[in-house]
């Protein structure tokens, strides 16, 4: 099959960071709205389709992905009385839409309050995030286009789905937390034209949004990111201020006094608390790297209780109950649920086996309590929580096209001897070995548990006779903090030794060879991909690298990348530059060099990586590779699609057609 080469133009840019020239000849990449950079994705997007669509088993995996897209998937639910709110994908969907259903009987009725995909050609808006009033009559939300993220706030009436007047913009990923009478709410919101300094605010329903009192806008450094909850009957104001991704600050306002009380403020901790009638309640990592949970009485915040102490588990997520809290729990990823009384007495919950907790939901008032559950077999469904027992109630399960799988977890040696936790998920009846196609998944970052998730991408692979295998990499929370910590800042390398040593032990054992495997990651995992592809080119055949973060001398400078300096460094910071410097892949690439081949994906409505990183890796690769002998059997290829962004609100169809196009390549590379 012939690539096509399209030549770049290389321009003499050469900065100086702390004594050190760093050269960046493809600097007018960045520049996304010139006319120069758009004529160059134009060609690329050409010439990928080209090679893309020549392979003749492209049409079956879209055909096949199609078929595991049409199952129905929840991705959040909250519950208020005897009604369910629901943001969910219906079969055959291209969007996911918010709705009401009965609690008694989902399937029975629907009330829509929201579906922004319907008024659009190509299904490209999306629901972000909601959130009810305590008495379920009123439902915030966030509406973005092209998957942006930037939402606009709505408000809507519950019981028909009618909209009210009240719009806010810059409230992208906004917390919410409304006034008891939901007469109005505290959220957050950017400045207008600013990507950090995110604020508290107060609206009152019906007022101009510009005329919204601050509340909240304490930012120990412009990226600090609040979210806001509020007690029942509305006297307390919890601000809950992440600063970086190791430390939360809380501050509790006392809203008769207008008094602020510091909870937890410059401690390296993350902790994270619920209103619990007179108390607070949640999990810390202060002096218990994988999680404690605690109650905080409103009257002494400063006395707090251990209600369950640091076990051999990393605690998830933690919802206050009429009689006590649930539990979620991870155990390598493996989640679980515990039902804990006001003291912290416990009971474990059935009914949840190989899978994810994606998400707990309560109502006090009435004693309901609910889980979103998921694995790597099965779409996210709702399971009612009844004692001891969780049973499936949303939606109802199709398992006659789900592939029967075999999933199992083991460990694998890091280059250290650090024991690295890795998933296999193939079809029951394929017998690993030598010739069996392979993906290998990382991602090492961001206290970001690697857990069994519903992918139509996995489940596609694995029914044709592939292998899926996802590494736990340190980065992650998969053993707490200290696991997170391990594999950020200065020892960031340690995530990448640890994926490596996961294709070597893939290889080792005889499951898979060089020429059988590909590699495939996203966002900070496309990184991983980056540091793969430029420290290892002998590592696999082929690689999926997407919306990836690859100049990591100039991150800092786009969208709202420095929120990702207390995870990575800071390049202006002389030591932090020479960590970032020592893997930068962009800057690593070597001339003459083979390297396997790659498919770069990346989005012009990305507004949390920048496209810019994949242009200009996807060039400086084209470039280094253009004299090797053998070259068009691995090409560098490069997509950048229109109306879409980081991956979330992408419909249906855009993810369809992109995943086709990945298991295509990995396909037409591994030999499948």
């Amino acid at each position: 099959m012939s690539t096509p080469s399209i030549p770049t133009p290389r321009h003499d840019v050469v900065d100086e960071y702390h004594g050190t020239s760093v050269p960046d000849p493809y600097r007018w990449l960045e520049d996304g709205s010139s006319s120069d950079t758009q004529g160059w994705v134009d060609a690329q997007n050409r010439a990928t389709r080209e090679v893309l669509d020549a392979i003749p088993a492209r049409s079956a995996w879209h055909a096949d992905l199609v078929g595991f897209m049409q199952l129905p998937v929840v991705q959040a639910v909250q519950v208020r009385g005897d009604r369910l709110i629901l943001l969910e994908r219906e079969r055959g969907a291209q969007q996911a839409r918010l709705v009401v259903r009965p609690l008694a009987d989902p399937a029975s009725e629907v009330t829509v309050i929201a579906d922004p995909a319907a008024g659009t050609g190509d299904a490209a808006a999306a629901v972000d995030w909601f959130d009810t009033s305590n008495d379920g009559r009123l439902v915030a939300y966030g509406v973005s286009e092209g998957g942006t993220e930037n939402s606009i706030l709505h408000v809507a009436r519950t019981d028909d789905g009618a909209a009210l007047d009240d719009r806010i913009p810059n409230c992208r990923a906004a917390s919410v937390a409304w006034d008891p009478d939901a007469g109005g709410f505290h959220y957050t919101r950017y400045p207008e034209g600013d990507e950090y300094h995110r604020t508290v605010h107060h609206h009152t329903l019906g007022a101009d949004w510009h005329d919204d009192p601050v509340v909240w806008n304490d930012h120990p450094t412009p990226q600090t990111w609040p979210n806001v909850s509020a007690s029942s009957d509305g006297n307390y104001l919890l601000v809950e201020a992440m600063v970086g991704w190791s430390r939360t600050d809380l501050h509790l306002l006392d809203r008769v006094t207008g008094r602020w009380t510091g909870i937890q403020v410059g401690i390296d901790a993350v902790t994270d608390l619920s209103f619990d009638g007179d108390r607070l309640i949640g999990t810390t990592t202060l002096d218990a790297p994988r999680g404690r949970v605690i109650a905080v009485p409103l009257d002494d915040v400063g006395d707090w209780t251990t209600l369950v102490a640091e076990r051999d588990v990393v605690l998830d997520q933690l919802v206050p109950t009429a009689d006590g809290f649930l539990l979620s729990t991870s155990a390598t990823g493996i989640g679980a649920i515990e039902r804990h009384g006001r003291d912290g007495a416990s009971v474990s919950v059935a009914g949840v086996d190989v899978s994810t907790v994606v998400q707990l939901a309560a109502d006090l008032d009435h004693g309901v309590e609910l889980a979103i559950v998921t694995g790597f077999d099965a779409p996210a469904t709702i399971h009612r929580i009844d004692g001891t027992t969780a049973r499936e109630i949303y939606p109802d399960r199709d398992d006659d096209i789900v592939p029967e799988l075999s999933v199992s977890h083991v460990e694998y040696p890091s280059s250290d001897g650090t024991r690295i936790g890795l998933f296999l998920i193939h079809r029951a009846d394929v017998d690993l070995g030598p010739d069996t196609p392979t993906i290998l998944n990382g991602y090492g970052g961001f206290a970001i548990t690697e857990s069994p998730i519903w992918s139509p991408t996995i489940a596609a692979w694995c029914a044709r006779g592939g292998l899926y295998a996802i590494a736990g990499l340190r980065g992650g929370f998969e053993h707490g903090e200290e696991w997170h910590s391990a594999g950020k800042r200065a020892n960031k390398q340690n995530v990448f030794d640890d994926f490596h040593a996961a294709a070597d032990w893939l290889v080792g054992e005889g499951i898979t060879t060089r020429d059988r495997l590909a590699i495939a990651g996203g966002s900070n995992g496309g990184l991983l991909m980056g540091a793969a592809i430029t420290q290892r080119p002998d590592l696999c055949r082929a690689v999926w690298c997407a919306v990836p973060l690859l100049d990591m001398v100039r991150f800092p400078n786009f969208l709202i990348a420095r929120l990702w300096t207390d995870e990575y460094g800071d390049p202006d910071v002389a030591e932090e530059f020479g960590w970032l410097w020592s893997y930068s892949p962009y800057h690593r690439i070597e001339e003459g060099q083979r390297y396997p081949a790659v498919l770069f994906t990346t989005a012009e409505g990305d507004t949390r990586v920048d496209p810019l990183h994949a242009r200009k890796m996807a060039a400086a690769l084209q470039h280094a590779t253009a004299e090797v002998p053998g070259a068009a059997d691995g090409p560098i290829l490069f997509h950048q699609e229109g109306r879409a962004g980081h991956g979330v609100g992408k419909p249906v169809g855009k993810r369809a057609d992109e995943q086709a196009d990945v298991l295509a390549f990995f396909s037409w590379q591994l030999g499948l």
